[in-house]
């Protein structure tokens, strides 16, 4: 089997072996079983919007292709990730998330006698008290879009695009595939999975983990019995009380939100450093206005899903302003975790045909912005705003929002403003973050409007967004071991990756090393 690569296709174009033998200059009856390999939109000439794709196919004069085309052909290499060798020792992975789901998963399907835990609920549970919440307001700060199975990347829009390079990124996509994704992840440049999507994926790969291991959900990690610096046992948490469990091995994939349990593990003299992260607002705009903005006359082409966006500019006093978690057709999600905070989020179904976009448009700071030296300072930073957040929303979970131009004039939005979210009200969101990153957001604003034209004309901002990526890192040895013997952090909580992709490759690389001993 062969594939063939960078091959430019109309947006209107459905017989594919006709445009590989066009571009191969061979007959178009040689051409069997194609598949699409890549597809991905360009539109850097707004007047012509095309894809480019690639293909995998079978065809009788392999040999001969390869020599005459040896640049855009290449012979398909089958994939293999190979199974790792169980042993006898107990692991317990903590949190659902990505980080921990893929770690739990891999030592499952190695034979490995594995205990997943999880503070939150299974995701069916979960989604009736995250829409309970979203309807009245009442917040379960244990079953919400930070904690439940899956993590907080299943009530999101399930990006699975990273910059890192790593063979093992095909083995997660495969894993999503195989567990009920749909096959486009396996091609697209920029795939995603939809959180409606997600939710059947991840009960699926719990049960696969149930197969060799153990799932408790409702069960929280609430202290750590060390000896000779090296972990002994673990005290959990549920609805019958505390209770005592031996583990030989303790991975730590606790997510960017679990801020009881960093106060926990720094009592318990974990290692833990200050690390710069970013804030800001989400930003919404009509979904058609972005595609036209991307797409130009091909705006509303039934070949071209949603469009999407990525801008990052630097204001004059040398801050990085970008935009993040691009969600097309999706929702402002209202995203709390703790009473009395509030903090937003972002997410999209699978077909991103709801009729809004929105983005995080976040300011980096860092430990400089803190106020103090501590470990944790970053997460009471976080903290603060949330607070003003949810005092600036009326101190009943409803999220403040104001219209861009508002924003930037320092001026009330008085007349209502339609969102995607039910629950919001009005208010004025200069007063929600500390005047240098005011200062900076409206530059990076104006900076952006200079890219995508009316980018700042009716948008509205909502607030806030403080949870794009931990504000800590633990520290780790060069086979992802913490300064105490035998526990593992890993994923986005313990500052180490960023988003679903990157997250699930660091508890695959953990799995590894806990039973291969390298990575």
């Amino acid at each position: 089997m062969l594939k063939v690569s960078n091959i430019a296709v109309s947006l209107d174009e459905k017989d594919y072996a006709k445009v590989i033998a066009n571009t191969l200059n061979i007959r178009k009856s040689q051409v069997k079983n194609v598949k699409i390999a890549r597809k991905a939109v360009d539109a850097r000439r707004k007047n012509k919007v095309h894809f480019n794709m690639g293909f995998t196919f079978e065809c009788a004069n392999e040999d001969q292709l390869l020599k005459t085309h040896s640049k855009q052909v290449s012979k398909v290499k089958e994939y293999h990730y190979d199974k790792l060798t169980p042993n006898n020792q107990t692991i317990m992975v903590v949190g659902s998330g990505p980080a921990g789901l893929f770690c739990a998963y891999n030592l499952a399907r190695s034979g490995q006698k594995v205990i997943l835990i999880e503070q939150g609920k299974c995701v069916d549970e979960r989604k009736k008290d995250i829409d309970t919440y979203l309807e009245t307001g009442k917040l379960n700060v244990q079953s919400n879009v930070q904690f439940g199975e899956g993590g907080a990347g299943t009530f999101s829009d399930g990006k699975l695009t990273t910059g890192i390079k790593d063979y093992r990124k095909q083995f997660v996509l495969n894993t999503f595939y195989e567990h009920g994704a749909n096959e486009d992840i396996l091609y697209l440049n920029k795939p995603h999975l939809g959180t409606d999507v997600l939710i059947n994926v991840v009960k699926n790969i719990r049960k696969d983990i149930e197969k060799c291991g153990e799932v408790r959900f409702e069960t929280k990690l609430v202290d750590l019995i060390v000896e000779n610096n090296q972990i002994k046992e673990v005290v959990l948490e549920n609805k019958e009380g505390t209770y005592k469990e031996k583990v030989d091995q303790l991975v730590l994939a606790i997510g960017h939100s679990a801020r009881n349990t960093y106060e926990m593990l720094y009592q318990k003299q974990l290692e833990i450093s200050q690390k710069a992260f970013a804030v800001g607002m989400r930003i919404e705009h009509s979904q058609e206005f972005i595609n036209k903005s991307q797409y130009g006359k091909f705006y509303n082409h039934p070949a071209l899903k949603a469009a999407d966006y990525k801008l990052a500019v630097h204001t004059s006093q040398k801050r990085g302003v970008y935009t993040f978690c691009m969600c097309p057709g999706g929702y402002v999600m209202n995203a709390a975790s703790e009473e009395n905070r509030l903090v937003v989020n972002g997410m999209s179904n699978y077909k991103r045909d709801n009729k809004f976009a929105n983005s995080a448009i976040l300011v980096n700071v860092t430990p400089d912005d803190f106020g103090s030296s501590h470990p944790l300072a970053g997460m009471y930073f976080q903290r603060k705003l949330e607070e003003k957040a949810f005092e600036l929303g009326g101190s009943d979970y409803s999220i403040p929002v104001q219209r861009v131009e508002d924003y930037l004039e320092n001026k009330e939005s008085k007349e209502k403003i339609e969102t995607s979210l039910k629950r919001v009200k009005n208010a004025q969101l200069n007063a929600l973050l500390p005047e240098i990153l005011n200062i900076n957001l409206k530059e990076g604003l104006l900076l952006m409007n200079n890219k995508i034209n009316g980018f700042t004309s009716d948008a509205t901002l909502l607030g806030v967004e403080s949870r794009s990526s931990a504000p800590i890192r633990f520290y780790r040895d060069d086979n992802m071991e913490s300064n105490i013997k035998g526990i593992y952090p890993i994923g986005e909580g313990a500052g180490y990756a960023g988003g679903i992709m990157s997250s699930a490759i660091d508890g695959l690389k953990c799995s590894e090393v806990l039973l291969k001993g390298e990575r």
